[in-house]
């Protein structure tokens, strides 16, 4: 039913009868062609046309790939079609279902967030961020049984065939109110590894399926919470809030959902195939849109498909439900597809088993990484942009500080001679430009001969070599030597 058991329920006359009901143009060992109305049709000899069956005329070319591209894919769907029949088989030994069944609950029941991680990309478990608890969402049409599953699965774990039902089921879906509140469910009752969340059925409009599916995945789920639709009569949202306030009480932790479970009605799926009325047929379609929500796929992964009603079906008829929802879904039938029925068996709790497996197994290859691991990429590279642009820096300062060492250095070379034309006046040349014959003249009586001058003013010269010359005055009396160039009439 989903799992991994093989089958000889059906006996292989009885298997081979199915198939030929399931798929008539496989029934005979002639090739199929297309006929008229777009089914398959065999060519049977013609004296009137002379075709032959098997002879490549025009006809035959013509419709020959066509043909072959029908045939291979109804050879397909029979292949998984007796696939899927084989998986109802029951013929098993009880004890070994026993042991199956006691291996797959211990795996389960020591499961910690984060177990099945697969440690890929160079990541580890602590660049996971790993929920506490486990979040599983449980969405489905009204009527899809999404209560009766959490009681199904709690049964299995707490091992007490007495024990009262957790969920509120509705005995009859189009009088009672269903679930309204979103209710969480730790599995197994106590435990703190994953619960279930039970929610309000799909409504009839995608649009507000999707709105409110888009909040439950990005804005996550709380226990309690109440969900009202705008489409919800005044009347129902009076009856909804009076509930809300007589309960008083609501979860305040947000839980982030790890994977959905996407339960329908096997009966439903069935009748909508073959009935003509359009609000029948509708309710596959229903389930086609909204399990396309990009909101409910986790990377490439999308929601597991639990059928339930199936024991109000024949085995044929369930496994046509399943071959069918895979083909519409996009899904493995066999592998993402379990049949749950309202059996209590040893078959039936492996496998619930094994779909919870199957999800929580999911669950964590989807966790988001830490924030602070999703900016290890960048956090290189800008460590490396920050370690270039130090290492800029420092040429930068030390072109600068070099600049201005030359700078210091030319200036150092240059302040003698700045000095010395600074405090000694006009140069000579530029002075005997302006000097009047009297100034001239008195500067002929006045100064002191050359060879005296020398003698009084320069050093030795080996003095000179012995000792340093002091640097030359900073102060300069200019009223004590005006005549030298105002003349002798202002002295």
């Amino acid at each position: 039913m989903g799992g991994d058991l093989a089958s000889s329920l059906i006996s292989s006359s009885e298997e081979e009868s199915l198939l030929e009901q399931e798929f008539p143009e496989l029934s005979l060992g002639l090739p199929p062609v297309l006929g008229d109305d777009g089914l398959s049709a065999n060519m049977e000899n013609s004296g009137e046309n002379g075709v032959v069956f098997g002879e490549f005329d025009d006809v035959g070319r013509r419709i020959s790939s066509t043909s072959l591209d029908f045939k291979a894919d109804q050879r397909r769907r029979r292949s998984v079609y007796r696939d899927v029949l084989n998986s109802y088989d029951e013929s098993w030994p009880r004890d070994l279902i026993s042991e199956n069944l006691y291996e797959a609950k211990s795996e389960i029941l020591s499961y910690i967030p984060g177990a099945w991680i697969e440690k890929v990309g160079g990541m580890k478990l602590s660049d996971y961020d790993v929920p506490n608890t486990t979040s599983l969402l449980l969405i489905g049409p009204k009527g899809s049984g999404k209560s009766s599953l959490v009681n199904k699965i709690s049964r299995v774990f707490e091992d007490d065939q007495f024990a009262s039902d957790r969920a509120q089921v509705s005995y009859n879906s189009s009088v009672g109110d269903g679930t309204y509140f979103l209710q969480e469910y730790m599995i197994p009752r106590g435990s703190t590894s994953f619960c279930l969340f039970d929610t309000r059925c799909l409504s009839d409009d995608s649009s507000k399926n999707m709105e409110m599916l888009k909040h439950w995945m990005t804005k996550g789920v709380r226990h309690g919470e109440l969900v009202v639709r705008d489409s919800d009569s005044s009347t129902l949202k009076t009856r909804m809030m009076c509930k809300a306030r007589q309960s008083g009480y609501y979860s305040s932790e947000i839980r982030m959902v790890n994977f959905v479970i996407f339960v329908v009605n096997g009966l439903s799926v069935l009748k909508s195939l073959d009935s003509d009325d359009e609000a029948e047929k509708n309710y596959t379609q229903l389930i086609a849109t909204t399990f396309n929500c990009p909101f409910l796929s986790f990377k490439d992964d999308k929601p597991v498909i639990v059928v339930t009603h199936g024991d109000l079906l024949s085995i044929p008829e369930r496994a046509r439900v399943r071959v069918h929802l895979g083909e519409l879904l996009g899904i493995p039938p066999t592998t993402q597809i379990f049949d749950i029925p309202e059996n209590r068996d040893l078959t039936t709790k492996l496998v619930i088993v094994d779909m919870l497996r199957y999800s929580l197994e999911h669950a964590d290859r989807n966790l988001p990484g830490k924030k602070w691991f999703l900016g290890k990429v960048c956090t290189v590279y800008l460590r490396a942009c920050l370690f270039m642009l130090i290492i800029l820096g420092i040429a930068i300062m030390t072109a600068h500080i070099r600049g201005t060492d030359t700078h210091h250095a030319q200036m150092r070379r240059a302040s003698p001679a700045h000095h010395a034309n600074a405090h000694h006046g006009p140069p000579p040349l530029q002075a005997q430009t302006h000097r009047s014959p009297l100034a001239q003249q008195a500067q002929t009586h006045r100064s002191p001969p050359p060879q005296q001058a020398q003698t009084h003013c320069a050093p030795p010269p080996q003095q000179a070599k012995k000792r340093r010359t002091p640097p030359p005055s900073t102060t300069m009396d200019w009223h004590a030597i005006r005549h030298l160039w105002l003349g002798s009439e202002y002295d």
